[in-house]
């Protein structure tokens, strides 16, 4: 008796790739068609450009995290869990599990939109002693931490100690470290009125990076606009400097300085997920190197895209051009896949992705901001209103847009809070504990696994 099997399509990630392909999938394809699984730790897209704003408190953790069960008429097969290996020849990918089991996940096509971890450099005690701003998780867990050194700074009678809680540093001047900043340096400034005990001129916010300008995709006079909107609000911003080691207590800068501190928040950029790694195959940068159909060549049915995949940019006209891993790009790319994915099972010609940058907007928080939608410089609070406005619009869900505007709103009006929610705990959690990249397999690994589970069955 032969049994007839719908086309397995395996989805890895539901950042903004991942997502808006399974959507798209889910669309347009007959629920004859094929069978369709998204592999992910997390029930929830994450809108990863606000967590400054969760970090500050401004926004509650759940506004930007959307649900991928609220809908009924979703029929994607979650399973929960994160890959850890894949091989392309036998068509299987390794999947670790919530409950620590490995286990083979078979497919004919599969969508690799693993996304990007933190960047980190080989400098003694990073890991162990900064914070990441990548995932919910940290973003909570660093304004509990934040606030708790103005609670302990508040408690101590020792001057030294009280001059080290109430000193911040941010390495990265990119956008997730410059709205850090720029977030948290508002919080800090707001609650210190609470603390009589405390003078407000202790409290020192430093953000560095080795590059010569702060956010240099945004040219020389927005992004010496956004500096000079930190330096006036008294963030010491140093640029050429990185960090030549931490501790538990201080920081020492590649210019000489110790900086006493307690909080080391890392955002110096990201890089493709560990995942690429497994597959055994060329790379640019780290990043896996794809067609402009976003397709693997020289394997059938594999598709990448988002920040882990090199995807040329056409609209750029440039020899070696890829889109550079925003949330713009890696949601119209998952568009773009899902439409040359269904393309493949139907025998028809795929299409490239060509898409123009709309723009950049970073929220400095308050009335501050700087933009520059479609090539036009926007500062104030008419850049505050372009970035906002992009942000609610891109939120998929009409829950999430509501719950966004409502914390925005009720925090102009109310103001911040400054009460710890308990992530903070007696064991510190650094970088090294949030992102997992040492749970994934080698190339050698994966096909070991593989090839020993076939031979068992």
């Amino acid at each position: 008796m032969n049994t007839v099997t719908r086309p397995r399509i395996l989805v890895v990630g539901a950042g903004f790739a991942g997502v808006e392909c399974v959507r798209r999938l889910e669309r347009k394809l007959a629920p004859d068609e094929a069978d369709v699984t998204l592999v992910t730790p997390y029930s929830y897209q994450l809108y990863l450009p606000l967590l400054p704003q969760v970090a500050s408190g401004v926004l509650t953790p759940q506004s930007i995290a959307v649900s991928l069960r609220r809908s009924k008429r979703y029929r994607t097969r979650i399973l929960p869990g994160g890959a850890i290996g894949v091989d392309l020849k036998a068509k299987v990918c390794v999947v670790r599990t919530l409950t620590d089991q490995d286990v083979e996940e078979p497919y004919d096509y599969i969508v690799l939109a693993p996304g990007s971890v933190t960047r980190t450099f080989d400098i003694p005690g990073l890991v162990e002693h900064a914070f990441g701003m990548k995932t919910l998780a940290e973003a909570a867990y660093i304004r509990d931490h934040v606030i708790t050194q103005l609670d302990l700074a508040d408690a101590s009678d020792n001057p030294a100690e009280r001059a080290a809680r109430l000193q911040f540093v941010v390495v990265g001047g990119g956008y997730a470290g410059t709205e850090t900043t720029a977030c948290l340096q508002r919080l800090t400034h707001a609650a210190v009125q609470r603390y009589p005990r405390l003078d407000p001129g202790l409290i020192k916010w430093h953000l560095i990076d080795i590059a010569p300008r702060l956010m240099p995709e945004l040219g020389e006079k927005l992004g010496r606009s956004a500096q000079e909107i930190l330096r006036r609000r008294g963030i010491d911003v140093s640029l050429g400097v990185s960090i030549e080691k931490a501790g538990a207590e201080e920081v020492t800068f590649t210019d000489g300085r110790v900086v006493p501190t307690h909080t080391l928040i890392w955002t110096a950029g990201v890089v493709a997920s560990p995942l690429i790694g497994t597959l055994g195959v060329e790379t640019v940068r780290g990043r896996l190197a794809v067609t402009a159909e976003m397709t693997v060549p020289g394997h059938d049915g594999v598709f990448a895209l988002g920040d882990a995949a090199a995807v040329p940019d056409l609209a750029k006209h440039e020899a070696g051009a890829v889109c550079p891993p925003t949330a713009q790009h890696a949601m119209r790319q998952g568009k773009k896949v899902a439409d040359n994915v269904i393309a493949t099972l139907r025998d028809e010609p795929l299409t490239p992705y060509v898409h123009k940058d709309l723009g950049l907007v970073v929220d400095l928080g308050g009335k501050d901001a700087v933009s520059k939608p479609l090539g036009l410089e926007l500062r104030g609070v008419a850049a505050q209103a372009v970035a906002r406005g992009y942000h609610w619009s891109a939120l998929r869900t009409n829950v999430a847009k509501t719950r966004v505007m409502t914390n925005w709103l009720l925090n102009a009006v109310a103001g911040d809070d400054f009460v710890r929610t308990g992530f903070q705990s007696r064991r510190p959690a650094r970088l090294k504990d949030f992102e997992y990249t040492d749970s994934y397999l080698t190339p050698e690994q994966v096909r070991a696994r593989v090839e020993g589970g076939t031979a068992q069955s």
